[in-house]
């Protein structure tokens, strides 16, 4: 088993973990604006409470998004600096996967259905199966951004849904069949991120510091004013 080091801040939640020795030692922190300041203490911690020293881990895993903008940057960015520091690759990750395995990991779902409140009236989603041969996820509709009620997950028998998107917008889901019993408390963890971290590792899909990229699906930070008024104008005559 590797020893992942993983930070995930693209929700309101910050979370680090440590897979070391087949444990996983987690922290976690609350609150948006501390985000920055709680990462890097939150990983001492990890690495104090396991005995290592940073440059024994085989990788450093980040919650790439889609998420929080600020979130996402937090994440690679600190991700980026502590790998150039201790000479180790990173591993990239898909937050809604972590958010799959998380449901999965809580119903026992091989086919889930993850949705992030994205803000301004929309939501972050995709879908995934777990192949149960090979122990890892398959997309079978990639991360996309898109008005909740405009959500339509492919046909898959027993679908779970999870992901606070059902809580943000509980009237667009309403009536929809997949929204049934919808987890909507689960949102990215780095606990998952590390787990996925070890066979995202042992698939070769390790990168240089450098190429830590954060994944954005939506075009725009912020919308003006003007913007907004288009926008929820737009959305009220459709």
């Amino acid at each position: 088993m590797p020893t992942i080091l993983a930070i995930e801040t693209s929700s309101e939640l910050a979370s680090c973990a440590l897979l070391a020795g087949g444990h996983v030692y987690v922290r976690s922190s609350a609150g948006v604006r501390t985000h920055s300041q709680s990462v890097l203490p939150m990983v001492q911690e990890l690495l104090g409470e396991a005995g290592i020293a940073l440059a024994a881990c085989d990788a450093i895993a980040f919650g790439a998004g889609p998420g929080s903008f600020t979130g996402v940057r937090t994440a690679c960015g600190v991700a980026q600096g502590l790998a150039y520091g201790a000479g180790l690759p990173v591993l990239p990750l898909v937050t809604l996967a972590a958010m799959a395995e998380s449901c999965r990991a809580r119903t026992g779902a091989h086919e889930v259905l993850a949705v992030l409140d994205a803000r301004m009236g929309e939501v972050y989603w995709a879908q995934y199966r777990y192949d149960t041969a090979r122990g890892a996820w398959d997309e079978v509709a990639a991360p996309a951004l898109c008005a909740p009620q405009d959500l339509r997950p492919l046909p898959a028998a027993q679908l779970a849904a999870c992901g606070n998107g059902f809580a943000a917008y509980p009237d667009a889901f309403a009536g929809q069949a997949f929204a049934a019993g919808a987890l909507d408390d689960i949102l990215p963890h780095a606990r998952e991120l590390a787990l996925l971290g070890a066979a995202a590792l042992a698939a070769g899909l390790a990168l240089p510091a450098a190429q830590a990229q954060p994944l954005y699906l939506r075009n725009k930070v912020a919308y003006t004013s003007a913007e907004r008024q288009a926008i929820n104008a737009a959305k009220a005559g459709t």
